[in-house]
């Protein structure tokens, strides 16, 4: 399967970002269109502990969880919703557990859908088991577990296919507590993207074959990690501005995947999503203060701005005074979908996605960067390179610093700490080779030897 490289931006201006509207919607699932001038909620969550003892237990578990979340949907009013089941362990590992559960929840939507005419869809997210910290093997079972996982859920009853993809965290996880600019590039720019597509070939061919949607993958295995590493605004184990940094350059990975094939919605983790919606046009799923029940971020409003999708991340499903968490921030989440579509409907959409974005954009520069403007200028940076990974990775780190420091000019406040890193990751940033063949030599030759996990056959190097 060939892959199409993006070299324009599929928005002719930032402007025209606005949640609810994707340049190309996605029809999934029981009547439910995404990015079509609405928004959905979609539910994320993860079963309690020791309901995987065993097959039987965890589709009973499952079941309990779908029948919760579409009794409340019904129950106070909301017209649509996704259902997001992100595989624990034993779903990847045991295909056909996998493939049971996603049947028993079509079968509940699918009753709901036909008694009240609720609009919905269900999203399989398949577990990344290809590695832990003693070992990694991208190509070998592992891998074909991963796609067996995806060829019953697909042919089971999952409408989207997503996966949180882990090529390059080995050197990735070595490089950022190093502040070393060149491993961030090599394993996100280069390794990660390598992967995304190799793997995305494979996940459109399964999605092609079943009639589903190839959905998107995410960098949380690296950007996120950055992000939670760097912490709140007491936290100094990581520079907030280096956190940003990583951000933009992750984008030019998650693209791989809709270069292969994939056309969204782009999974909620994926805050880079914002630049990968103006670069394609598809819809994307977001997280932001919804995801509060999974950690803590510093831009839940912002991330608002331009949903198609509206998650909480993951919540582990138990009793609360409300109910159970799922139906509890099901209907959270749907409120702030209800008041987005309202917004819509009223003509003051723009409005309120510049409420939200302005709400956030200068609290960190991990905010100010993905506000819908500057997210908007680094993915003109990534398409300007469409044949070139490294370059997209370089630039797009480059345009993010040198938006930071602009910032910082104006309402961006930035302690020393902060603009001593920032300039530094810049220095380091364009001190870096000059083409992509030399950049590749040199980091085979460092990252071989310092981290003993990286194997360059993985990566087809």
């Amino acid at each position: 399967m060939s892959v199409k490289r993006y070299s324009s931006m599929e928005y002719d201006n930032f402007e025209d970002l606005l949640f609810g509207h994707s340049k190309y919607p996605v029809k999934t699932g029981l009547d439910l269109e995404i990015g079509a001038g609405y928004t959905t909620a979609e539910v994320n969550y993860a079963p309690r502990p020791d309901a995987a003892e065993n097959k039987a237990k965890l589709v009973n578990e499952y079941e309990r969880i779908t029948r919760d979340i579409m009794e409340r949907m019904v129950q106070v009013g909301f017209p649509s919703v996704v259902l997001e089941t992100e595989h624990v362990q034993q779903m990847t590992h045991n295909p056909e557990w996998g493939a049971d559960i996603a049947t028993a929840q079509k079968a509940i939507m699918e009753e709901y859908h036909d008694e009240y005419g609720i609009k919905c869809a269900l999203r399989h997210t398949v577990g990344d088991v290809r590695g832990d910290r003693e070992s990694i093997d991208l190509r070998g079972d592992a891998y074909s577990r991963i796609l067996e996982s995806f060829e019953q859920v697909a042919s089971s009853g999952a409408d989207m296919l997503s996966i949180e993809s882990l090529g390059g965290k080995e050197v990735f996880d070595h490089s950022i507590l190093r502040n070393d600019m060149r491993g961030v590039i090599f394993s996100v720019g280069i390794l990660g993207a390598l992967d995304v597509e190799y793997i995305w070939k494979d996940i459109c061919s399964i999605a092609k074959k079943n009639k589903v949607v190839p959905a998107g993958d995410t960098a949380c295995a690296q950007a996120n990690t950055a992000m939670f590493v760097a912490g709140g605004l007491l936290d100094f184990k990581l520079s907030h501005s280096v956190a940003s940094v990583v951000r933009a350059i992750s984008a030019s990975r998650s693209l791989a995947a809709y270069e292969a094939g994939a056309i969204g919605p782009g999974k909620d983790c994926g805050y880079e999503n914002n630049i990968i919606k103006a670069i394609t046009g598809y819809p994307i799923s977001q997280e932001g203060k919804g995801s509060t029940c999974a950690h803590s971020d510093l831009m839940g409003n912002m991330a608002m701005q331009c949903c198609d999708l509206w998650s909480n991340e993951s919540v582990e499903y138990r009793g609360d005074f409300g109910g159970t968490t799922v139906q509890c921030w099901g209907e959270t989440l749907s409120y702030d979908c209800s008041m987005m579509n309202t917004a819509l409907e009223a003509g003051v959409g723009k409005t309120l996605r510049d409420v939200l974005m302005v709400s956030d954009r200068y609290r960190d520069p991990q905010a100010f960067i993905l506000s819908y403007d500057n997210a908007y200028r680094i993915g003109e940076i990534i398409t300007a390179h469409p044949d070139d990974l490294y370059l997209r990775g370089k630039e797009a780190g480059i345009k993010a610093c040198e938006l930071i420091e602009s910032g910082s000019e104006g309402f961006l406040a930035l302690s020393k700490f902060e603009k001593a890193t920032i300039k530094k990751a810049q220095n380091d940033l364009k001190s870096l080779d000059e083409d992509m063949e030399s950049f590749i030599c040199n980091c085979l030759d460092t990252y071989s030897s310092e981290v003993e996990t990286f194997n360059a056959s993985n990566y087809g190097l």
